[in-house]
């Protein structure tokens, strides 16, 4: 797909961040976009702002963790705008546990946006994507989908989980000759709210983390790439039709680590994370 011009695009997570950043670049590039988020809010900004280009914008507040309302969604998305070429698997959440500590309920939620969500967005667009001829599905991961990280065990498992899954989606398309193709995105550090918004557990004080507020602020300090940036990066890759696509140069660099010492960068980053941790502490204290 060398031109989003004329095109559909369906985009989760579309209330801020990338999916924001996605929706108003694409409709500069003359690409119809349908909207969803659980915040209805950010979500009639993001409307606002794709609807400055002279391009049919249309939202929904949806669940992506609900099943029978991503189905219900894909359904309306081709109702309205006759057809969808393009799906952004966009929307995301973090969480921050000790493995010992963590609450099921939590991994079960963060596993239902962020693995379902995807699950559940590809399977309900795909029959529509090939119904018009051609088509993309764009699944985000993260970098913490090439490497693991203690205190991520479950956002890592859900960002692990979609890359297995979008790189055997993409095998199966081109087994089967399908006019689809996708991409797995592994973004880095992202400036979005993503970290300001998460969950994070009393039990990362067992780690040495005394202040748990000030955790997520340094944790958001190392954000560096714009969602801007993120986008533009994202759409390239579409358009060169990229298995992969790599956020910032933290994503390029970690994943050349784990890529060169795929058997011992465990202890690095425990190291690097014991330092980080120890730091914070007497920070705290």
């Amino acid at each position: 797909m060398k031109s989003f011009d004329d095109k559909v695009a369906a985009i989760t997570g579309a209330g801020s961040g990338m999916g924001r950043t996605l929706a108003v670049a694409l409709a500069g590039r003359g690409c119809h976009v349908a909207l969803s988020d659980v915040d209805e809010g950010g979500l009639a900004e993001t409307v606002a702002l794709a609807g400055a280009h002279p391009v049919k914008v249309t939202s929904k507040r949806v669940d992506v963790a609900a099943r029978e309302q991503v189905y219900a969604w894909a359904d309306d998305v081709v109702r309205d705008h006759g057809r969808c070429h393009l799906v952004f698997n966009n929307a995301g959440v973090s969480h921050s546990a000790s493995i010992e500590g963590l609450d099921y309920a939590d991994f079960e939620w963060i596993m239902g946006i962020n693995f379902w969500g995807v699950v559940y967005g590809t399977k309900a667009f795909l029959p529509h994507l090939k119904a018009a001829g051609e088509g993309h599905i764009i699944n985000t991961s993260s970098l913490f989908g090439l490497l693991a990280i203690p205190s991520q065990s479950t956002y890592n498992a859900t960002k692990f989980a979609v890359r297995g899954f979008t790189e055997a989606l993409r095998e199966e398309l081109e087994l089967t000759r399908s006019p689809v193709s996708a991409t797995c995105v592994h973004p880095g550090g992202i400036k979005t709210n993503i970290a300001r918004s998460g969950r994070i557990d009393e039990s990362l004080k067992s780690f040495g983390v005394t202040d748990l507020e000030k955790s997520r602020r340094s944790f958001e300090k190392a954000f560096r790439v714009t969602a801007e940036e993120a986008a533009e990066t994202i759409l390239r890759g579409v358009q060169r039709n990229a298995r992969r696509v790599l956020i910032g140069t933290d994503a390029v660099l970690l994943d050349l680590l784990q890529r060169i010492a795929p058997g011992s960068y465990h202890g690095v980053v425990a190291a690097a994370a014991r330092r980080t941790m120890s730091r914070m502490g007497r920070s705290a204290t």
